[in-house]
């Protein structure tokens, strides 16, 4: 059987640039490849906007501007370097162990994401072997994608003014996630001379987490600047971060990278930044709200009195998803029931930016993919084409920049949610969350991990209730 470490290399061992377009994208793609060398090694996915109801003519036309194989993806084909695959009408795509997969395309509100759809499948695979390009089209399409392929060290890019339609790259140059704001030609040029850097594989990734004394010379600086200690996150995690920011600036070397860190400020906020960017969205794994619901919520409910307050603590909360996802659920639990209770649900994050997304509460569409309309139309109101929690969800959640590891937890909580944060701590941090949250906890409270994360040797602080939704 293969282990993590060979499945992951060899589904990584050359890039995919992802290539997203809608209305004048055409045009956009052409100059793209007529600029681009045929021969970088890299495989390239376009997903353009095309119409359900006739065949596509997209490939043959684009067969005349590159040197390189051009074919319309069919379910289950494999991806090899230098050749260009185009998807097909009305479909989303996906990519797994190195094979593109297809499946109907699905409505979020009204509207198709199929370029959010394939970067938010690619990203976790291929992580700095991705790169995603957003050209002409309207509408959002794309930026919650960047997003995902940002949080796991790839590069993204959107066409700057000369895009017939702005909409799409707009969008996503405001999101704040893209690397590059330029012409479809500089970013072929931009293109090669990235895919020629050794930033991309695991190779580069070892090299650079073997360097520990450089990789101390950054997190010092970083612990100067910003007050957080790195040296025991996942080192992995942080490697490939770091690998992001060196292609961005053209450095080879980390010990180059180390020296332009101390000489560059902005640099090193840049870098800041990038390690705390984090993937999240609104009721990611439904069964777990479900048993929050149906298990937790009537027992923290049973021994309150109607003047005692239900609190709650969402650590690491990012840009407010999870946050507003328990408040939605406490709040359908306590109508449902008749049940007239005050709340105040916590939710703190490192990132002031994050936290100051959170406390606006609006949203693009494509973040309210698992959303139903039903609850669409309860909590959110419609914001410019965007979409905002109702002010009574956002009363009862107070969002604060909070450093979980060595500022003072919040006290009193009945339940603290912290999902998908212990999966890039050492052990040693682990126990010390841990101790944290049983700390917090009021004795019959409640804590809920993420799938992939355990209390480990903590089991006399606390016990499971359901194992398989880490409650």
């Amino acid at each position: 059987m293969k282990s993590d470490e060979q499945s992951l290399k060899a589904q990584k061992t050359f890039p995919i640039v992802a290539i997203g377009a809608s209305a004048g994208g055409l045009e956009a793609i052409s100059r793209f490849l007529e600029t681009l060398s045929p021969n970088l090694g890299a495989a390239y996915v376009i997903i353009q906007h095309l119409s359900p109801s006739h065949p596509s003519i997209l490939p043959e036309l684009l067969e005349r501007k590159t040197k390189m194989k051009v074919f319309q993806v069919t379910d289950g084909m494999h991806v090899h370097p230098d050749c260009v695959y185009v998807i097909p009408p009305n479909a989303y795509m996906s990519i797994v162990d190195s094979k593109l997969t297809l499946s109907p395309r699905v409505k979020t509100d009204g509207s198709y994401h199929s370029i959010d759809h394939f970067l938010i499948a690619l990203a976790p695979i291929y992580q700095n072997n991705a790169i995603a390009i957003i050209l002409s089209g309207t509408a959002t399409d794309g930026t919650e994608g960047f997003r995902a392929i940002k949080a796991e060290g790839g590069i993204t890019f959107a066409q700057d003014e000369s895009a017939k339609f702005r909409g799409m790259p707009n969008n996503a140059a405001d999101s704040g996630y893209v690397d590059f704001i330029m012409p479809p030609e500089k970013m072929a040029t931009e293109l090669e001379s990235l895919i020629r850097l050794p930033y991309t594989g695991l190779e580069s990734l070892e090299e650079i987490t073997m360097q520990e004394q450089e990789l101390r010379k950054i997190q010092v600086l970083l612990y100067k600047g910003w007050n957080v200690d790195f040296s025991n996150y996942k080192q992995t995690t942080v490697g490939r971060r770091i690998l992001r920011r060196m292609a961005l600036n053209k450095i080879k070397d980390l010990k180059e990278y180390t020296e332009f860190l101390i000489k560059e400020p902005a640099e090193a906020a840049l870098l800041y930044k990038d390690l705390l960017i984090n993937v999240t969205s609104f009721f990611r794994d439904p069964t777990l709200y479900e048993e929050l619901s149906k298990e937790v919520l009537p027992l923290l409910v049973k021994n309150k009195t109607p003047s005692d307050v239900l609190r709650l603590w969402v650590p690491a909360c990012s840009t407010g998803e999870e946050a507003y996802s328990i408040a939605i659920c406490i709040f359908e639990y306590l109508t449902a029931h008749s049940i007239v209770a005050p709340i105040q649900l916590f939710a703190s994050d490192l990132s002031e930016g994050s936290i100051e997304k959170a406390r606006l509460g609006i949203y693009s569409k494509i973040s309210l993919e698992k959303i139903s309309p039903e609850r669409l139309n309860r909590f959110f109101v419609n914001v410019d084409g965007r979409y905002q929690i109702i002010k009574p969800i956002r009363d009862i959640c107070v969002f604060a920049t909070h450093n979980l590891l060595k500022d003072p937890p919040f006290s009193k909580i009945d339940l603290v949610s912290c999902r998908n944060v212990m999966i890039y701590l050492e052990p040693v941090l682990q126990k010390r969350a841990l101790a944290t949250f049983h700390y917090a906890l009021n004795e019959r409270g409640y804590l809920v991990l993420g799938k992939s994360e355990k209390i480990g040797t903590r089991t006399e602080l606390f016990a499971p209730t359901n194992k398989q939704e880490k409650i």
